[in-house]
């Protein structure tokens, strides 16, 4: 990919920067803000060359709707407080606002345009309708920076169509990102262990098999582990189950290549509902109770999984081991993410619900190897597939 360097001197341009501010709210007050930080490399990069840095961002779904609550207001706020220097927002994303926002900066500063996906164009189908909103994207900069990795999955106007009608390269947080990828599948070291939990199994087909083809050990945890034990022929109550993924995962179990290589847990966490005081209950993995449902890895699963972990050179890891918003179904995901923290060689924490679990849990980011900003844009990266908002930065 182009980097940044091979945009030239970038003092007095005005370089479009498309970034993932897309960060958890309770109200208007950020709860987690590491999508911001993530971002700070590439804008004070820019800020020091003299750009005038035009940030683009989303928050949430409006789907092409201006709606309040998904305003980069608190985004805005926190990047100032963080820059240690002024941010204006506009009001809107390609009207008056926008190119008033826009000329007004200085060398060195910082303005943002609101949220994208306010447009309609933005997520369109079309490519004509993403086109003409790149257009008027395209009229506010002179050069693309590209540094939202966890939106390069997405073949939106911002991210895809915005990148082949200015001069356009890749941030450092995008460089970072893919360097840590290529890692994972290019030669990695070994023993490799991966990791992989949250809900649906389904999410995870296309990367399990992927990843089957360059790990050693596949350590399955979190609501998905249900389908696999279903598909083993044992009883799980009333935990969360996708039947029609069964046969596919008894076809991964009993792939002869797979032997050995695909860990389950041999304890769950049980509890008669899905709730934070629900109270826990330790069982072997074929004694589920018919009214019990499982919300997390046992102890000894836990401390077999960290074993495993402790002993590789890479590991990636992706889905919490459990309900880890309630302390009591968290000790699964806690004691997983603390093996990372252990590893003598690289650990990957894949974005999304991983990086929220490891922030709540209390783990520093710099405790790990590296935290991705975008969780579905790893899996899909891991999955093989070509990303659009990448292969568009191609040199």
């Amino acid at each position: 990919m182009k980097a940044i360097a091979d945009l030239g001197d970038l003092r007095g341009k005005r370089v479009l920067l498309r970034c993932d501010l897309n960060v958890p709210l309770d109200g208007d007050t950020i709860t987690d803000d590491g999508r911001i930080r993530a971002s700070l490399p590439t804008i004070n990069k820019l800020r020091e060359a003299g750009a005038r840095v035009v940030v683009l961002a989303h928050l949430g779904r409006p789907k092409g709707q201006v709606k309040p609550e998904f305003s980069l207001a608190p985004a805005a706020r926190r990047l100032a407080e963080l820059l240690g220097a002024e941010v204006d927002l506009a009001t809107d994303v390609v009207g008056e606002s926008a190119a008033a926002t826009v000329a007004g900066l200085a060398d060195g500063e910082v303005g943002m345009l609101e949220n994208v996906r306010f447009e309609a164009g933005e997520e369109s189908k079309d490519d004509a309708e993403r086109g003409a909103l790149a257009d008027k994207y395209a009229a506010l900069g002179d050069v693309f920076v590209s540094d939202g990795f966890g939106v390069v999955h997405r073949k939106q106007a911002s991210v895809y169509d915005l990148a082949s009608r200015l001069p356009a390269a890749a941030g450092t947080l995008v460089e970072a990102e893919v360097e840590v990828l290529q890692r994972l599948t290019v030669e990695p070291a070994r023993p490799y262990v991966v990791v992989l939990g949250g809900a649906k199994v389904s999410d995870k087909l296309k990367v399990i098999d992927n990843l089957l083809s360059h790990a050693d050990k596949l350590l399955v945890g979190g609501g998905m582990v249900f389908t696999f034990l279903a598909a083993q022929g044992l009883q799980i109550g009333k935990s969360l189950v996708e039947l029609d993924q069964v046969d596919t995962v008894k076809a991964l179990l009993g792939d002869p290549a797979n032997a050995g290589r695909i860990v389950l847990p041999t304890d769950i966490v049980v509890a008669p509902e899905f709730a934070r005081e629900a109270p826990p209950t330790v069982v072997a993995v074929d004694a589920i109770p018919a009214d019990q449902l499982g919300l997390d890895i046992g102890p000894d699963s836990a401390d077999a999984f960290a074993a495993e972990i402790r002993g590789a050179k890479t590991v990636f890891w992706n889905g919490p081991m459990g309900v880890a918003e309630f302390p009591a179904f968290a000790n699964g995901t806690r004691t997983v993410a603390q093996a990372l923290t252990e590893v003598d060689g690289l650990s990957v924490v894949g974005g999304g619900d991983s990086a929220a679990a490891v922030r709540d849990l209390g783990f520093a980011d710099d405790a790990f190897g590296h935290i991705s900003t975008g969780g579905g844009a790893s899996l899909e990266y891991l999955e093989g597939k070509e990303l659009p908002g990448l292969s568009v930065l191609a040199d």
